[in-house]
């Protein structure tokens, strides 16, 4: 869905972009990018998506939709993509129909999908040898931060390409950082990753604990949380898990991706992380619950 809190997008000059992958987050990226008035073409695995996204915005600047991503990159200038995982990216940029095949020289691929910082380090490599930009660009904000565009993107690349992408995807961003080289956008994504888990259980632990002892916990919580207390979890998902509701976007199992990520990275690095390891089970356990697509304040169910 479009955002439901219109905003004033930026005096962009327009430009030719394309976006693949239509999911829960990539649906209303495009749609802001449309919105801003940049002549956008979209490709998603499942076309009729793609069918529904060009009809809600047939009022832009000429929505457009590609069988392949290789034919929806042709001419574009920045190339937006935001899809599963590691394989997905690699599915829709290499290969004979791969938006790599197709894109013209010097444009730059901006890649907002949660993924290792191998691979991004990989396809940007790739993507230099055939004349090419790429930016690793994981995006933090949620479905609701999509929707609204507000995400906070944490950027790794070239200083050039990153300038040239910044002012058009400040159309779905509150934040657009370049952090550092290739792959520094997907670890920063992982530190962001690594902080979420820890504050997710230790409010969960909080509000079961409160409420086995008897308080009025939305009380607590609203005194509390004008203390050192305070996170944007607290305030956002706190309520909604002394009511039991777990349907605000961010599902367990990419939760679940996202920390085997981190777990990867950090035997590489030689990183210690007892505490994210102890939560990553504890999300399997959400999911051997049948909570696959709960959200990620579902951890509290296992303290019922």
């Amino acid at each position: 869905m479009p955002s439901t809190n219109p905003r004033n997008y930026d005096a962009t000059p327009s430009r030719k972009v394309a976006f693949l992958g239509l999911g829960v987050m990539g649906y209303p990226m495009a749609g802001h990018l449309a919105l801003a008035g940049h002549e956008v073409t979209v490709y998603n695995r499942t076309a009729t998506k793609s069918v529904a996204w060009c009809a809600e915005y047939a009022s832009a600047k000429a929505p457009k939709h590609a069988a392949t991503p290789r034919e929806a990159v042709a001419g574009a200038d920045i190339v937006f993509c935001c899809v599963g995982n590691d394989n997905d990216l690699r599915s829709v940029t290499l290969g004979a129909d791969g938006a790599f095949a197709g894109m013209q020289p010097d444009a730059i691929f901006v890649d907002h999908t949660t993924a290792s910082a191998e691979v991004a380090r990989e396809l940007y490599a790739a993507a230099k040898a055939l004349g090419l930009q790429f930016v690793d660009a994981p995006v933090s904000g949620g479905q609701a931060g999509a929707q609204n565009g507000l995400l906070t993107v944490m950027c790794g690349g070239d200083a050039a390409a990153f300038g040239t992408a910044q002012p058009v995807a400040m159309a779905f961003s509150r934040a657009f950082t370049l952090l550092g080289e290739s792959g520094s956008g997907q670890l920063a994504k992982m530190v962001n990753q690594i902080c979420i888990a820890g504050l997710v259980q230790g409010l969960s632990e909080a509000v079961a604990f409160g409420q086995n002892a008897g308080l009025d916990m939305k009380q607590v919580l609203e005194v509390i949380g004008k203390g050192a207390a305070q996170s944007w979890q607290m305030d956002n998902r706190g309520k909604t898990m002394v009511d039991g509701q777990f349907d605000f976007g961010f599902a367990v199992d990419w939760m679940r991706k996202d920390l085997g990520l981190v777990l990867d990275e950090a035997k590489r690095n030689g990183s210690r992380v007892p505490v994210t390891a102890l939560v990553d089970q504890f999300y399997a356990d959400v999911q051997h619950m049948g909570g696959n697509r709960w959200d990620t304040s579902s951890l509290i169910k296992r303290l019922k």
